[in-house]
């Protein structure tokens, strides 16, 4: 657990702020669109992290542009930021304009390419808008940086993403073009997207309507059955690396923690380390067990529809452990407690993907597919409530059917909405039934003694 520990503290400097539950991951860096909306998010970002800015700083911005907006005035991010002495234009200068640096310097040489503008950073890379001269077309290109280009260990998994990513061909994955290695920077070529991710507009403390977080769900869930078919497994899926184009299409980004389910070699290097983002990982992730498989990205795709539908994370708490320990042991408050105008088919689906004991979630993605798109449709969902029938029979045959809200076999709370409603209703009818039998016995009992 150490090692997810020592990659995610950069992440819980600002941990999520309530109910919006702006969620501050750890991994890789994604590409976003050159368009202003992402432009916006990438400074910002570049901002806080720098400590130019403060994430309530970048708020009050957002908001004055909202106001703007709403008064038909298309500002910047950047431009608010400058007028509200946030930053200066020359800090701006530097953060957005890759040239100044002696590793953009550097990166303009890599053959083939030309760097134009750097569109996002993370921890442990960053990435650039870059023209492939070869066929005249605007890609991403992903950049280790140079102190984790001499780490041979780190040097490894990025090529095996860029491997990973290669062997998937799905409209809702980022395609993989090419890696290579120039001037001692190793870098990962991929399709450009022009959008932003989900993260981009749960940090606008947007919440999505049911309809249109089932849309982009539906398509990640396709992009995960691809890859499960190929015997990937992401264990990184969270709302960074869910990009939406401006058509609407949801794209599957960043194989950076990907491995083959079957790589016995590379489960026992990892034996009892946790790989993955606190926010989103799943409990056998969490204990760094052996045999990691589809079913933790069945989890952690619930944990971003949970946030996505609730506008906050499933678990929040001051450090990684923290968050993680609840994963492992706190009851997930259902989504439908928190936006009350969701369906309950779509609540009972969540928990049955984010059920702690993976034996008790979807038993292939195809099966959730199944029902999420039974939801879409206005349906009943099959699989989650046929769990929740069997969990309710198990609960009646020894005793413990009312014992709400106490955690049942599949590590999700019962739920209390109109079934469980219904069910108590009808316990107090029959209850009533039984009083009213045994007066009428007694009073008949008293006719035929009392003479």
């Amino acid at each position: 657990m150490g090692h997810l520990v020592s990659l995610a503290q950069k992440a819980l400097r600002h941990p999520p702020a309530g109910k919006q539950g702006q969620a501050m991951e750890t991994g890789q860096a994604q590409s976003s669109s050159g368009q202003s909306t992402a432009s916006d998010s990438f400074i910002s970002q570049v901002a806080v992290d720098s400590k130019l800015a403060t994430p309530e700083e970048i708020r009050r911005c957002r908001a004055k542009q909202a106001e703007f907006k709403a008064q038909g005035k298309d500002y910047k991010l950047s431009s608010i930021m400058i007028k509200a002495g946030v930053i200066t234009a020359s800090q701006l200068k530097r953060l957005r304009n890759p040239a100044d640096s002696s590793v953009s310097q550097s990166l303009q040489q890599i053959p083939g390419f030309q760097i134009l503008q750097k569109i996002g950073a993370g921890a442990m890379a960053s990435v650039y808008k870059a023209r492939q001269l070869s066929l005249d077309r605007i890609v991403a290109i992903k950049i280790l940086p140079k102190r984790l280009s001499e780490d041979p260990e780190f040097v490894e998994r990025f090529y095996k993403e860029g491997k990973a990513a290669a062997k998937l061909n799905h409209n809702n994955i980022v395609q993989a073009i090419d890696v290579g290695e120039y001037g001692g920077y190793h870098y990962f070529v991929m399709e450009f997207v022009d959008g932003e991710t989900v993260y981009d507009e749960l940090m606008k403390n947007r919440v999505y309507s049911e309809e249109r977080a089932l849309d982009l769900i539906i398509q990640i869930a396709k992009a995960l059955e691809h890859a499960h078919a190929k015997g990937l497994i992401h264990r990184d899926v969270k709302p960074k690396n869910i990009m939406i184009t401006k058509d609407g299409t949801a794209k599957l980004a960043d194989m950076g923690l990907a491995r083959q389910a079957d790589d016995a070699a590379v489960a026992e290097a990892e034996k009892g380390r946790a790989f993955g983002t606190p926010y989103y990982i799943s409990p056998e992730q969490i204990r760094g067990v052996l045999d990691v498989d589809f079913r933790a990205d069945i989890y952690s795709l619930g944990g971003t529809l949970y946030h996505m539908l609730t506008g906050r994370v499933p678990f929040e708490g001051p450090s990684p452990t923290a968050i993680m320990q609840k994963h492992l042991k706190q009851q997930l408050v259902p989504p439908d407690h928190i936006n009350k105008s969701l369906s309950t088919g779509i609540a009972e689906v969540v928990e049955h993907m984010m059920a702690k004991d993976r034996d008790t979630r979807y038993r292939s993605t195809t099966d959730l597919l199944v029902d999420l798109v039974r939801i879409q449709r206005g349906e009943a969902p099959l699989q989650a409530r046929s769990g929740y029938d069997n969990d309710l029979l198990a609960n009646l045959a020894d005793g413990s059917g009312d014992s709400y809200p106490e955690m049942d076999a599949s590590g999700t709370i019962s739920r209390d909405g109109a079934q469980d409603s219904a069910g108590g209703d009808f316990n107090g009818w029959m209850i009533a039934v039984v009083i009213e039998s045994m007066a009428i016995v007694v009073l008949v009992l008293l006719l035929i003694f009392g003479r």
